[in-house]
């Protein structure tokens, strides 16, 4: 049997849910430092806080894609675990900027600190299963096409999520300012507003997808699959066979997401330095907040980019080739990083963070549509949480490297993380010029 091509809109629906997740996703890269910097964050630990996302998603997303594999209710395959990961991002987006409101044996740092790892598990329980019901649900001639429109949603998301502080400020009124240690009202009001978006999406796509059975993934599979035991030894065993594709994707990866941790953890404080002049250790001042403010705008730029492109990312894939077009896409957002240093009003980084949100697009959608053709459809859970080994890997080395490097070699200058962020976008676009693109129809 084959897969039946789905429509456009069912595709949208399948994945509505992502968009929900990348509203909170961007509220947090966008705002996360600020608030760790509001508890009392210096710009030498803020990568350390940060390890709290690549580190869960190290731990969860295999664990999740190996059970997401082997799960069947009534409810479905893999909706149990997306909806549970939304259900439990959105209390940590409740908890974490009142942080300093509940702290009363601990102080709000280490509660804000502690929500953002709990924020991070639950968008990790939930995002693998989105990524592996685009592969579950459309036959291979519609992968491109379904990343993308998954890109295309995680970009409409990701835009409202990083602008609404500065919606909220300008058009609606909401403060910006708070006394020190305590979190603006506009942002706290905002995480309030992404809950519920992330409840509310994924719920859409609960409703609106009908999973196909085990019986039916079964019979479309064409490879004879010769099932593991032993629970989760099978991420061991599966890890062993991962195929070639996957091994030369992990160096793109690598560098890609090595790039953008950069830009997502220090990009607040280089702006503000490097951009508005101000002392980021006064994190109370307005004109910090100007910057905080105008980080989660470009953020949103970047995605609103990030969004359109993804939809020509099929055309230009299928006229150059994907890993042609994959380069094409991280070479401009290296190029697009690197301007930052150049930049003298802030007004001129929406330019820069267009040239970021093409390889954003690209990041998203690309390297799926290259290796979903190699993973066979019983394990199509359990291989994207390994592949996602290539994207938490390379975050939790800019973590634990990050914060030296800008305090002893850069002098707490963070313009020159974010340099160092565009030079990993190029080199990765070099090794994506070196995978072997192979379709194998279900086979492997």
């Amino acid at each position: 049997m084959k897969k039946s091509k789905l429509s456009p809109a069912q595709i949208w629906n399948m994945s509505m849910g992502f968009m929900g997740i990348q509203f909170g996703f961007a509220l947090q890269n966008a705002n996360a430092s600020r608030i760790l910097q509001n508890f009392g964050a210096d710009i030498e630990s803020l990568s350390w806080f940060w390890l709290a996302a690549p580190i869960t998603g190290l731990i969860v997303q295999p664990i999740i894609g190996h059970y997401s594999d082997q799960t069947w209710t009534r409810f479905g395959r893999r909706k149990p675990f997306f909806l549970t990961g939304a259900l439990l991002a959105a209390i940590a987006l409740c908890i974490m900027p009142n942080a300093g409101v509940l702290a009363v044996a601990l102080p709000p740092i280490m509660i804000g600190a502690g929500m953002l790892m709990i924020m991070d598990a639950s968008f990790n329980i939930a995002m693998e299963p989105f990524r592996a019901l685009v592969g579950d649900m459309l036959p291979e001639e519609q992968n491109t096409a379904g990343f993308s429109i998954q890109a295309t949603l995680i970009g409409i998301g990701a835009v409202v999520g990083s602008w609404l502080p500065y919606i909220l400020v300008n058009f609606l009124g909401v403060s910006q300012s708070a006394l020190p240690g305590e979190v603006p009202d506009n942002v706290i009001y905002s995480f309030y507003f992404g809950a519920v978006v992330l409840v509310g999406a994924t719920f859409w796509t609960v409703i609106k997808t009908k999973e196909y059975s085990p019986a039916e993934l079964k019979s479309f599979n064409s490879q004879k699959v010769v099932e593991t035991k032993g629970g989760l030894m099978n991420i061991v065993t599966s890890f062993k066979q991962m195929p070639e594709t996957m091994k030369q994707l992990g160096w793109v990866q690598f560098f890609s997401w090595f790039g953008f941790f950069c830009m997502w953890v220090y990009s607040t404080p280089a702006i503000a330095q490097h951009i508005y002049g101000t002392d980021i250790e006064d994190t109370s001042s307005s004109l910090f907040n100007d910057a905080g403010n105008w980080v989660g705008i470009i953020f949103g730029v970047y995605n609103a980019v990030s969004a359109g492109f993804a939809l020509l990312l099929p055309i230009i894939a299928k006229k150059i080739g994907k890993k042609q077009a994959h380069s094409v896409a991280l070479t401009a957002g290296g190029l697009g990083l690197l301007s930052v240093y150049f930049v003298q009003h802030p007004i001129m980084l929406i330019l820069s963070m267009s040239f970021v949100g093409m390889a954003w697009a690209s990041i998203l959608s690309m390297p799926y549509a290259l290796l979903a053709g190699t993973i066979p459809l019983t394990k199509m859970g359990i291989y994207m949480g390994i592949f996602n080994f290539f994207i938490v890997v390379p975050q939790i080395i800019s973590g634990i490297i990050g914060g030296p490097i800008v305090k002893n070699l850069f002098d707490s200058q963070a313009i020159f993380a974010l340099m160092m962020g565009g030079v990993s976008l190029l080199i990765a676009a070099v090794f994506a010029m070196f995978v072997v693109e192979k379709r194998t129809n279900g086979t492997m």
